[in-house]
């Protein structure tokens, strides 16, 4: 398994490499412009040559612009306080827009059922058959508070 190794190390060098040149922009590409420095590291990448080349010369390498080197540089140095959702005025903001939005769709709805049962009241007003003039059902229901499944027991 040892006898191996090395020949694994350099073709994930060779991969590292060949993979940060594609992905490299143009404008951080040094000396040579991007299609040759790719092309150097596929042919001389089994003796080393071209994935070393490629990581000491081929790409700018520069600290961060904004203080960090390293993601957890900059991490570190751009830390913003964490506030609880009940302590957060955008939140609580945003629950008081959902509510009116929720009131408004609610009014709606009542509103458009009110109309509903006053057309069902218009229609079985006239009816012989034991309805009520208040939209009220003969089985002992009624349209705004009974239920819809039969009548209701007497205790």
């Amino acid at each position: 398994m040892l006898r191996y190794l090395p020949f694994l190390l350099v073709l994930a060098l060779w991969i590292y490499a060949f993979i940060d040149c594609l992905n490299t922009p143009e404008s951080q590409v040094r000396g040579l412009p991007k299609a040759i420095w790719v092309i150097i590291i596929l042919l001389f990448g089994e003796v080393l040559v071209g994935p070393v080349a490629w990581l000491v010369a081929g790409k700018q390498r520069q600290p961060a612009a904004d203080g960090g080197s390293t993601p957890s540089a900059w991490h570190r140095n751009h830390r913003t306080k964490f506030v609880a959702p009940d302590d957060n005025p955008e939140f609580l903001r945003s629950l008081q827009q959902e509510n009116k939005k929720d009131e408004t769709l609610l009014k709606d709805w009542e509103a458009d059922l009110r109309r509903r049962e006053e057309e069902l009241r218009r229609k079985s007003g006239g009816t012989s058959d034991g309805g009520t003039a208040d939209g009220g059902t003969a089985n002992g229901g009624t349209a705004n508070g009974g239920t819809a499944n039969g009548p209701e027991e007497a205790p």
